[in-house]
Formats: structure tokens, C-alpha cells, sequence
């Protein structure tokens, strides 16, 4: 066939294929050709540069902040969704963004602990849905006590669950008890106990950074911060992670018999292989940071924003 007509054939298949969205069989009938020798003709197009292919996708990273932040906190992986001009729909691409490398992490694992918050619940809003039936999803820590939100972690791991056609388990109690012995008792019940069994072999956790204002905004905690913290001044609460309070520097603020939180123990938290936080909130940079000081995360999803204002107040 010479060299014109040929071109002018690979014009018409790719048209018909990529623009008028005709199938194999109806350009196989259109122009006599069998179906194996028009695929032949299509990747001939693309080599020879008549068709080519641009894939643009929503979810550009910064690779300047994530190497920037790489070289202040050299551990964790990072994940900064850059900026774009579409202000109204900001929120909703980094969910989606969270979502999409959040699922590329909690792929082949199989036992996945969570916490609440309106962050991770329109991160798990904007999961692709997906069958792991061999998948788990517990709690690790108690309730945060906002129960009649949506982004309470009971809620959150019914959610998430559906989202893989897994199972899940919860932890029926508050996320501090004060008595000991209670904690000790109540760790043994037969309605919990599975859960803090299950919660002992975790994958990966996903969570986000706590601040104090999450304390002082349930009236119960707020006016017990003394007994739920004993020995700390608040005013030395940089961050909470997994319950946790920590200092600027990202130290431990409270002794493992202080500890007055209802789950698996923080040691054993730090041993769970994969630890993701997300933030897309740039007024918790301060936390944090004091929580990338303390290397309580091994990967870090956030926003341009919030990244920028991290490494601003470094």
C-alpha cells in the first residue's frame, strides 16, 4: 500500500476508534479489515505519532515539597496534593487524592485500624468501592465520644467496611477511663476483647493529627483534663496522636501508667507496620509538625497549604 494511502488509513481507523468510538466488529464491517490487523493499524498510529495519547490527571503532586519535607523528616513517605486554580472544589480533590493513595497503601494488607474525624470520613466517602472479603476493619482505641456524629469511629468502620465488602469490628466504650481496674475488666469482656485481639495484629492504621481543641470540645473531657492528664500542663499539649498528648518536640506527655486510654497500648500502636495521617487543615501544622518530630507516622497525606505553612514554621 503506498506510503499516502496508508497514512490516510490510519487516519480514518484512529478517528472512527478513539473520536466516533466505533468497536472492533463495527470497523472490521466498515472497511473489510479483520479486527486483528485494525489493532495492528491502531498501535501502528500511535508509533508513527498520528494518535497520541495525553492522560491529565486530577491529582498533580509537589514533588518540591514532598523532597523539602523529605529532608527535614527523613522517615515518612509523603503525599502533598498541589495547588490548582479550581478554589471552590479544593476540598473535594484532596479527599479524593487521600483516598486514592490511601487505597494504594491499604492494598494487600489485611487487618486496617481507624480513628474518626470529618477528615476521614469524606476520605472514606471517596474510596472506589471494592470485594476484599479476607479484609478487616477495627477499631483500636475507644469512641471519641461524639456519637451522634457521623465521623465517630463506629460509625467510620461500618463505613469503610462496606466500602470493601469486609468485616469490622468496634470497641463499645469511651476512648479515656480513668479507673484502671476498669479498663483491665473491661478489656476482658466478651463484646470487646475480639476487637482488641484483632486490633493487636494490625497492617496499617489511618488517622489524623488531634489538636487540644478536640479535648476542650466534649464537655466531659474538658472539665476532667486534669484526671485524663495527669502531671501535664496544657498549656504543653502540642498534638494528640492515637489519644495521646505530646509536646512541640513531639515527646510522650504521659507515662504508660498515666495512660488513661481505652485500647491497645502506644507501644504496641508504633509497632503497626503502616501508619498514615491526613491533614488537610494548614492550622494544624503546629501539631504536625510536634507529631513528625515525635516519628509517630510513616506516611503523611496533606494539601499544598498545609505542607507550605509546616515547613514555614520549621
Amino acid at each position: 500500500m503506498p506510503q499516502e494511502e496508508n497514512t490516510s488509513l490510519l487516519v480514518d481507523l484512529a478517528q472512527d476508534y478513539y473520536l466516533n468510538h466505533l468497536n472492533l466488529g463495527d470497523i472490521s464491517k466498515k472497511y473489510n479489515i479483520s479486527r486483528y490487523k485494525i489493532s495492528k493499524y491502531l498501535t501502528e498510529a500511535v508509533d508513527k505519532k498520528i494518535v497520541t495519547i495525553n492522560i491529565s490527571s486530577p491529582f498533580s503532586r509537589s514533588s518540591d515539597l514532598e523532597n523539602k519535607l523529605k529532608s527535614v523528616f527523613p522517615n515518612p513517605n509523603f503525599y502533598v496534593l498541589k495547588n490548582t486554580e479550581d478554589i471552590a472544589h479544593e476540598n473535594d480533590r484532596f479527599y479524593s487524592f487521600a483516598a486514592k493513595y490511601l487505597q494504594d497503601l491499604i492494598d494487600g494488607k489485611k487487618i486496617i485500624g481507624l480513628t474518626w474525624g470529618d477528615t476521614i470520613y469524606h476520605v472514606i466517602d471517596a474510596f472506589q468501592t471494592t470485594a476484599k472479603d479476607n479484609m478487616v476493619f477495627t477499631q483500636f482505641i475507644g469512641e471519641n465520644g461524639k456519637h451522634n456524629s457521623l465521623a465517630g469511629t463506629m460509625r467510620m468502620v461500618q463505613k469503610v467496611a462496606t466500602r470493601y465488602n469486609g468485616k469490622y469490628l468496634t470497641i463499645d466504650a469511651p476512648l479515656y477511663i480513668v479507673n484502671k481496674e476498669v479498663r483491665r475488666l473491661l478489656a476482658l469482656e466478651p463484646a470487646i476483647q475480639p476487637s482488641l485481639a484483632t486490633a493487636e495484629q494490625l497492617d496499617l492504621i489511618f488517622t489524623s493529627v488531634g489538636t487540644l481543641d478536640s479535648i476542650n470540645s466534649i464537655n466531659s473531657w474538658y472539665n476532667s483534663k486534669n484526671v485524663l492528664f495527669p502531671k501535664v500542663n496544657s498549656n504543653s499539649i502540642a498534638a494528640l496522636v492515637y489519644g495521646r498528648p505530646i509536646d512541640k518536640d513531639g515527646n510522650l506527655l504521659v507515662s504508660e501508667d498515666d495512660d488513661k486510654v481505652f485500647g491497645i497500648s502506644f507501644k504496641k500502636i508504633l509497632e503497626v507496620p503502616s501508619r498514615v495521617t491526613i491533614v488537610n487543615d494548614k492550622f494544624k501544622s503546629s501539631a504536625l509538625n510536634a507529631a513528625l518530630q515525635g516519628n509517630y507516622f510513616t506516611d503523611v497525606i496533606l494539601n499544598e497549604p498545609t505542607a507550605n505553612k509546616l515547613l514555614a514554621e520549621l
